[in-house]
């Protein structure tokens, strides 16, 4: 990708029956700003961002892009292109997983429990291991993000203890710092749906 995508007929690189995960585009700003302040969504994920840090957020992701091909790509509901969270893969940055393929996502919370992320996570998972080498994908998360670890665990990946570690992003005091550690490998995938 050569510079910001702005028009609304973004390619989708991953389609599955209810989402498009596609490049990201100036008007989705606004929107992921409201998902990325939501108190609900942020509870396990860091602190309540702003619109400067959304876009900036944005254009990190589009610089993965651009550099590797893929990135958390925008995640959009087909059936009124709604932008209702991120889903995708990006080579990890910290802790166990750095340079490996790191799955992850985030939904706005009026979109919980209708099995969007799971969704986004299966295709994404099958993009990873039909476009990359990578003999496994991780997913990391705070120790408490029971919603995020259960979609890990849907998707067959198995939590691995002994990766567990503290973000060190964060400070020795802050509620999100211990991390756990899922890991699917190639050979384990598709898992039945569940």
């Amino acid at each position: 990708m050569n510079g910001p995508m702005t028009g609304p007929a973004t390619v989708p690189f991953v389609e599955t029956a209810r989402l498009h995960l596609r490049s990201w585009r100036d008007d989705d700003v606004v929107p992921f700003q409201a998902i990325s302040s939501d108190p609900l969504v942020m509870a396990t994920l860091g602190p309540l961002m702003d619109l400067a840090e959304t876009r900036a957020l944005i254009e990190r992701c589009r610089a993965l892009q651009a550099r590797d091909g893929h990135c958390f790509w925008a995640m959009e509901r087909r059936e009124d292109q709604r932008l209702i969270g991120w889903c995708g893969v990006i080579r990890g940055s910290v802790g166990p997983i750095e340079g490996k393929a790191e799955l992850g996502w985030r939904l706005a919370s009026d979109c919980w429990g209708h099995g969007f992320a799971s969704e986004a996570a299966r295709g994404a998972l099958d993009w990873v291991f039909a476009n990359l080498p990578d003999d496994a994908a991780y997913a990391i998360t705070n120790v408490d993000n029971r919603r995020s670890r259960a979609v890990m665990e849907r998707m067959g990946m198995r939590w691995q203890p002994d990766l567990d570690f503290d973000h060190p992003r964060l400070t020795a005091d802050d509620p999100l710092l211990r991390h756990v550690t899922y890991r699917l490998d190639r050979t384990d995938w598709p898992v039945p749906r569940r």
